[in-house]
C-alpha cells in the first residue's frame, strides 16, 4: 500500500539548504555545525556512518535547550536496537532446551490458533516438492511432542534431554516448529504470523520469560554469527514429509543504540520502545539495567498478551492494546503516548522493517527518522524512504537517515551500506 510520506522542510533544526555539489554541502553541514552549536564534545560515538552521526548528535544538541521531558523518540527493537530478533533467538533457544510450559492439548490449541487452512506459499514445500499446511505439519508436531511430554523428565517423564535427542522426534518436533514460524510468516498475514509466536510463552510466568530471555542472550553471545539449517529426520516424514529451515544465528545487542538511548535521555527526550515481539521479552531486556537501558517499564509497548489469575501468560492477546506492529505502532503513540507530549509525534523514529514504516512517515513533526539498512524493497514506504535517505545523502535539510550495518559481524558500519549474511558486498539500496 502506498502512502503520502512528507517530509517537512526543517531549516530552523537542521540549518540552511545546500544548493551546490555534495562536497560544497558536506562543507556547508560542517560549517552549520559549528556556527549553530556550541562546540563541545561529540557525544555521538561509534561504528556510525559520519554523516548519521553529525545529524544525530545536532539533534540531541538541540534537545537539550528543550525542557526535559518534553520531547520523545521511539525505537523498535528486533533489527534496530539490536543485531536480529530477540523472539526468533529465543524460540530457538526454547526448542533446543525444551522449554515449555504445556501440555500436548495447550500446544495444539496454540498453533492451529488463527492460521488459515490453505498451503503455505511454495517456498515452504516439502523436500519432494510437495505443498504443506497447518493440517498436515500440525498433527506431526503434536504426535511427536506427546512423545516428548510423556518421557521428558523436565515435562512428565523420566529421561534426560540428552536421551530424549537420540530419539527422532525430537528433532521432528523442533525442525518443524521452527519451519511452521517461517511459514506462517512467509504465507500469511502478518496480524496472524506476529501473534502467533508469541503463544509458546502459554503457562509461564513473566518471571520465567524474563530468565529465558537472559538465557538465551547469553547462550547468542558465545554462537557464531551465521545461518544454520536444519531438516527433519527421514524416518519420520509424517503427514507433511521432510522439511529444512535455515535460521540465522547470533543474536546482540547493538553497542552504538545502548549509547543513543543513554545520550537522547541525558538530554532529556524520553525513549520508548515499540516492538511487534512480546511484552515480557522486551521489557526483560530493556529495563532492567543489566543490558545497558534504563527504560521506564510504562514506555514499553509490544504484543501484550491477557494473563492468567495467577499471573502467568495465556495464548491471547490483550484486545485494549493494538497490535505494535505496522499501523498498530502508530496506533499505539496516538493512543498512549503523544497525549503526554501536547499531542506532539516523537522527535526521532528508529526502526527497519515495514513493521516500523507507518510510525516512521505518519507524524509530520517527527525531525530525524533513523533506518537500520536491511535492504527491504522498493515498493514499500521503507524502501522509498531508504532511497530517499540515498537521495539527500550529506544535504542539510536530510531527515531520514540510513545505517548499514556488517550482518556477518553483527555490527555497525560506518556506512549507509549494509552488508547481508553471506556476501561481501557493501550495498546501499536493493
Amino acid at each position: 500500500m502506498k502512502m503520502t510520506i512528507i517530509y517537512a522542510l526543517l531549516s530552523a533544526f537542521f540549518g540552511v539548504y545546500g544548493t551546490t555539489s555534495s562536497a560544497s554541502n558536506t562543507n556547508q553541514v560542517s560549517q552549520n555545525l559549528e556556527t549553530a552549536i556550541p562546540q563541545k564534545k561529540q557525544i555521538v560515538i561509534g561504528n556510525w556512518d559520519e554523516f548519521n552521526s553529525r545529524k544525530i548528535d545536532r539533534l540531541i544538541q538541540e534537545a537539550k535547550q528543550k525542557p526535559a521531558h518534553s520531547l520523545y523518540a521511539v525505537f523498535d527493537f528486533d533489527n534496530t536496537t539490536a543485531f536480529l530478533d530477540i523472539e526468533e533467538a529465543t524460540l530457538i533457544y526454547q526448542l533446543e532446551n525444551l522449554k515449555f510450559s504445556m501440555k500436548p492439548e495447550i500446544l495444539k490449541e496454540i498453533i492451529y490458533k488463527d492460521i488459515p487452512p490453505s498451503n503455505f506459499n511454495s517456498d515452504y514445500n516439502n523436500k519432494n516438492h510437495q505443498p504443506v499446511n497447518i493440517n498436515l505439519i500440525g498433527q506431526d508436531i503434536i504426535d511427536s511432542y506427546t512423545w516428548l511430554y510423556n518421557n521428558y523428565s523436565g515435562f512428565a517423564g523420566n529421561k534426560t534431554l540428552d536421551e530424549i535427542k537420540k530419539n527422532s522426534n525430537y528433532m521432528n518436533f523442533i525442525v518443524k516448529m521452527r519451519y511452521l514460524y517461517d511459514a506462517i510468516g512467509g504465507s500469511f498475514d502478518h496480524e496472524v504470523s506476529y501473534p502467533w509466536v508469541t503463544y509458546l510463552f502459554s503457562g509461564m510466568s513473566k518471571k520465567e520469560v524474563a530468565d529465558l530471555v537472559h538465557d538465551t542472550i547469553e547462550w547468542q553471545n558465545n554462537q557464531p554469527i551465521g545461518k544454520v539449517t536444519w531438516v527433519s529426520p527421514a524416518d519420520m516424514a509424517g503427514r507433511a514429509g521432510i522439511v529444512s529451515v535455515t535460521w540465522k544465528n547470533g543474536f546482540r545487542l547493538i553497542p552504538e543504540m545502548q549509547t543513543l538511548y543513554k545520550n537522547l535521555q541525558q538530554a532529556g527526550v524520553d525513549v520508548y520502545v515499540i516492538s511487534a515481539s512480546a511484552l515480557d521479552v522486551i521489557k526483560s531486556i530493556v529495563t532492567t539495567g543489566k543490558y545497558g537501558f534504563s527504560v521506564p517499564e510504562s514506555h514499553v509497548y509490544a504484543m501484550h498478551p491477557l494473563y492468567d489469575k495467577e499471573g502467568r501468560l495465556t495464548h491471547s492477546l490483550d484486545p485494549y492494546y493494538p497490535q505494535t506492529q505496522g499501523k498498530g505502532k502508530t496506533e499505539t503513540i496516538k493512543k498512549f503516548i503523544q497525549q503526554h507530549y501536547k499531542d506532539t509525534g516523537p522527535i526521532l523514529v528508529a526502526g527497519d522493517s515495514e513493521g516500523d514504516q507507518n510510525m516512521m512517515s505518519d507524524f509530520n513533526d517527527t525531525k530525524c527518522v533513523l533506518i537500520i539498512n536491511r535492504l527491504r524493497s522498493s515498493d514499500t514506504i521503507i524502501g522509498e524512504l531508504s532511497a530517499k535517505a540515498v537521495r539527500d545523502y550529506n544535504k542539510d535539510d536530510a531527515k531520514i537517515l540510513l545505517q548499514g550495518r556488517d550482518e556477518n559481524k553483527g555490527k555497525f558500519l560506518p556506512s549507509q551500506s549494509s552488508i547481508l549474511m553471506g556476501t561481501n558486498n557493501k550495498v546501499s539500496l536493493p
